[in-house]
């Protein structure tokens, strides 16, 4: 799999059949990937999928048992942490408490033999390039969360690495900092044109900040791909469950159609889905069904939807308020399953009550269904 494109340049990164083994634990299993020049590229996975370990292996904090990480076109089998064109920003930023902001950000350069007046000269101007101009005399204790997280990027880009590697670099940050730096971060990229290698357990970083993401599970990359590509088109299971808000619905397949499929689940209750992979009649199957996917409404006619389309009826649950993604929860009136449904922003249903009775349909282009696993076949 490639986070490049065919014809591009050399990729910045690029591995091959790469694995790490502890004991009899494998956290990472025969990867192959690589990302392209200059580009913004996200491992996404849960906590113990290994995107800590495949981070540490193109550092070099640690070696993989078997196949070869390249950077830049050159093999990194035999060079050490501290000779590798990269630099790493971790979570809680390891800034020096005692050295001034420009000391900090000039740190690499003194360890590098930069004499004293180049390497001020290049911290202030880095810390002019991250918004930071005048702060190089500041302590680092006096700085916002987000200018800190500005100095740890000024410090790791002004010794020009080929890779910038950045472990969850927002996790200890409150939720508006979080996205505000998300913004941030993103702008600094575009602007400094480095390539960032960025390992994160939240999709909405992951989905936001990057260009292309590879989804990990137990070692692997289950889906590797744009954001979109992600969202809209998941290839397996997992990554429809892992990256966005679904209503998860479990059956057997009653028809195949094309790129469609309908599946009914034990109450009887029908539901269409795009395909993914090979089904039959009769195949256990999984649907996964995003909520802005539904569409709502007191009677069917207020749906305006095709009349082959399904109609469903149910009693409201829930009122979830959050802004622009507000939601209903919404129990099926037969199977007395529940969904979660995007609630719509015209204000038109912004007097539904708990207990109210509604009708509600699912678009089956942007739902989609898998072979289920053995479990639950």
């Amino acid at each position: 799999m490639s986070a490049a494109t065919q014809g591009a340049p050399t990729p910045d990164l690029e591995a091959r059949e790469v694995s790490k083994r502890f004991g009899g634990y494998t956290a990472v299993d025969a990867l192959s990937f690589s990302v392209a020049r200059g580009s913004f590229f996200s491992i996404l996975g849960p906590s113990g999928c290994g995107k800590t370990t495949l981070l540490r292996m193109i550092a070099g904090f640690i070696a993989p048992d078997s196949g070869g990480i390249t950077i830049g076109g050159r093999n990194m089998a035999d060079v050490a942490p501290n000779r590798r064109p990269v630099n790493m920003v971790f979570q809680h930023l390891a800034l020096f408490p005692m050295m001034s902001v420009g000391e900090n950000v000039a740190f690499g350069l003194a360890r590098r033999g930069v004499a004293r007046a180049e390497r001020e000269r290049k911290a202030a101007a880095m810390l002019e390039r991250v918004g930071l101009a005048g702060a190089a005399g500041k302590r680092v204790d006096a700085l916002s969360g987000g200018q800190r997280q500005r100095v740890a990027i000024a410090r790791s880009l002004v010794l020009e690495p080929t890779l910038l590697l950045l472990d969850e670099p927002l996790g200890a940050l409150d939720l508006k900092l979080r996205e505000h730096m998300k913004i941030e971060l993103k702008q600094l990229q575009s602007a400094f044109g480095t390539t960032f290698v960025y390992i994160t357990h939240d999709q909405s970083e992951a989905l936001v900040l990057s260009d292309h993401v590879g989804v990990m599970n137990r070692g692997r990359f289950e889906q590797l791909g744009t954001p979109q590509e992600l969202y809209y088109s998941p290839a397996t299971p997992f990554v429809a469950a892992f990256v966005g808000a679904n209503n998860r619905i479990i059956g057997k397949t009653t028809r195949v159609d094309g790129e469609l499929a309908e599946l009914a689940t034990t109450d009887g209750w029908v539901i269409r889905a795009r395909r993914h992979g090979a089904l039959a009649v009769g195949d256990a199957v999984e649907a996964f069904v995003r909520p802005e996917a539904a569409l709502i409404g007191r009677n069917a006619g207020e749906l305006g939807v095709d009349p082959a389309q399904a109609v469903h009826a149910g009693d409201v649950e829930s009122l979830l308020f959050d802004g622009a993604n507000s939601a209903v929860l919404v129990r099926e009136q037969k199977t007395r399953l529940e969904f979660r449904i995007a609630l719509p922003q015209t204000g038109r249903y912004a007097d539904l009550r708990v207990g109210e009775r509604i009708v509600f349909s699912f678009d089956p282009t942007r739902a989609a269904c898998f072979p289920a696993p053995a479990a639950h076949a």
